[in-house]
């Protein structure tokens, strides 16, 4: 079966998911983390691409980000990734594939899915009992988020407008950011994400998926299974 084209509506928010190949390791130490944070706000830049949310687990990566530009985020993925495996096979003197094919992807509606992605993305080391709460694992941006003074700064972090909107002030919209991790996320809601991430579908109302059919001329829903009609 013939893959669909990706999905890459300029201004629309995407969770992207990147795994090593067979689940294999793809960060062994603190240097890989830095560089591959480094190159993904060099090619971010490059291609326009605003990186809002990230958490780098040490056989995959998960990305929340907005394209800014055509094809912006696929650019970004592959030279991102053709970059970091030549680094990586060099620093550990092995060869091949790194990746497990084409990073996975969906594009969201914000208005309902943005917040629940985000938080999806910054409790992953929770969910994988690596540590007790977000704020306590290094390479993710919750810390940005939460932060109550701005007293970290990083190009990579470019906050989105939901998150400005929580309030004026840092101080409050850190808090109620903060407020939002009391909660669990629904299993139906985490179903919802993995599914349409998995088959690069749309997550988010019927409304949202046909204003994105419209947009791109692709599906964005998955067939019904059952036999084709003659």
């Amino acid at each position: 079966m013939a893959r669909l084209p990706r999905l890459c509506p300029i201004g629309i928010p995407q969770h992207i998911i990147q795994r090593g190949n067979n689940r294999q390791v793809c960060f062994a130490s603190e240097d890989d983390f830095i560089a591959y944070a480094h190159w993904l706000t060099e090619y971010a830049l490059q291609y326009q691409v605003k990186v809002h949310a990230w958490v780098f687990m040490t056989n995959h990566v998960h990305l929340l980000a907005t394209p800014m530009t055509e094809g912006g985020i696929s650019k970004m993925m592959q030279a991102l990734g053709r970059r970091y495996v030549r680094y990586f096979n060099y620093t550990y003197q092995r060869t091949g594939t790194l990746w497990e094919g084409r990073f996975k992807s969906c594009v969201i509606s914000a208005e309902e899915y943005f917040f629940i992605c985000q938080r999806y993305i910054e409790l992953n080391p929770v969910r994988a009992n690596m540590v007790a709460h977000p704020a306590d694992y290094k390479w993710s941006s919750y810390r940005f988020h939460a932060q109550e003074s701005l007293d970290l700064q990083s190009e990579l972090w470019q906050p989105h407008e939901l998150y400005l909107k929580l309030s004026r002030q840092q101080e409050t919209r850190a808090k109620r950011y903060q407020a939002l991790f009391k909660y669990h996320i629904p299993e139906e809601d985490l179903g919802r994400i993995r599914s349409a991430t998995h088959s690069d579908m749309a997550l988010g109302n019927e409304r949202f998926k046909e204003e994105i059919e419209k947009l791109t001329g692709r599906r964005v829903t998955p067939r019904k299974r059952g036999r084709k009609p003659n």
